[in-house]
């Protein structure tokens, strides 16, 4: 775990990103239920309140969790599978999933609502990933309503397993609880606003990614079940 001495030698020298690091690693060893400011600044060998000078409180700090693990994450897709739909829709299950295996006690954060944007589908939330997925299935020749229906089934059999996945490696998949929050910091994004000037692509598929399909997914997902236990029966 760093601290604030191996980080440069004296609390003054801890930046947004050291913070974000230490409290991704204390989430890997504790989980995100006993994450606390005060907890955090005491493992970085400061007070609590020099937090606040790189994080705005404790839903900040774990929104910066999440955005450290998915940055950057469409540039380490394989560049050979990303020549088709289909391998570009199975490097980034690979990926993500990655990320399931790798921190799964962090992993149930990624499979939480984005509080700037409720109607991005965990566990792909983050305007970086949604715009490049629709970017590159537009690309391939998708309509817009195809794109929709496959962001909703493909983040829907994500969720599904790697959910799960991280709960048999120990996660703990309850919602995590907000403490009283030390400096009583306000949560950013309250009002439920993300910027999407730079999302062109998601911007224009908003309404449609905001649909609820719920009943008819779920339907769609158990036929399917049943259509693959009746072919795996029968051979």
């Amino acid at each position: 775990m760093p601290s604030a001495t191996q980080a440069g030698g004296s609390p003054s020298r801890l930046d947004r990103s050291i913070v974000v690091t230490a409290a991704l690693q204390s989430i890997d060893s504790f989980g995100a239920q006993g994450l606390t400011m005060r907890k955090l600044g005491h493992e970085l060998g400061v007070e609590a309140m020099s937090l606040y000078r790189y994080v705005t409180g404790r839903e900040d700090l774990l929104e910066a969790v999440v955005a450290m693990l998915l940055t950057g994450l469409p540039e380490r897709l394989d560049n050979k599978l990303t020549r088709s739909w289909q391998g570009y829709l199975q490097s980034l299950a690979h990926e993500i999933r990655r990320i399931a295996v790798d921190h799964p006690n962090a992993f149930p954060l990624v499979a939480t609502r984005h509080p700037a944007a409720p109607w991005l589908r965990p566990p792909l939330r983050s305007l970086e990933v949604v715009e490049d997925f629709v970017s590159r299935l537009s690309d391939f020749g998708f309509r817009d309503e195809q794109i929709a229906d496959t962001y909703r089934s493909f983040s829907s059999f994500l969720l599904g397993h790697l959910l799960l996945e991280a709960a048999v490696r120990g996660a703990d998949t309850s919602p995590v609880e907000e403490p009283v929050d030390e400096g009583d910091a306000d949560v950013p994004n309250r009002d439920g606003r993300v910027d999407l000037d730079n999302s062109p692509n998601t911007a224009r598929l908003r309404g449609l990614l905001s649909e609820d399909r719920s009943d008819e997914e779920f339907e769609a997902s158990l036929e399917n079940l049943l259509d693959r236990l009746e072919l795996s029966l029968s051979q």
